[in-house]
């Protein structure tokens, strides 16, 4: 029974030079399953060049509510962050 699957998250790349998107989710036994059942329900229309599928229990994110202490480190390294560098006229695009 479908509920009993594993849920996948779905990925898709529109066209060549584009980044996957997340398009939605799928239930399927096994990975080649899911990437069958992510072309038909995603894709009917052509819409891709490629499909992703990730089990949803191993993705990992962060919380949006939790951004400060999570990203707060990054702040105290300003050598990372070019806003005090000065650009040459000569540079147009960096």
């Amino acid at each position: 029974m479908a509920n009993d699957w594993p849920l996948w998250e779905v990925f898709v790349r529109a066209r060549g030079g584009l980044s996957h998107r997340h398009v939605g989710s799928v239930h399927a036994p096994d990975a080649d399953m899911a990437l069958m059942h992510a072309r038909d329900t995603y894709t009917r229309r052509m819409e891709g060049v490629s499909i992703w599928v990730a089990k949803s229990a191993d993705i990992a994110a962060s919380d949006p509510a939790g951004q400060g202490p999570l990203f707060e480190p990054a702040a105290d390294k300003v050598y990372r962050h070019p806003t005090f560098y000065q650009i040459p006229d000569a540079v147009k695009n960096i």
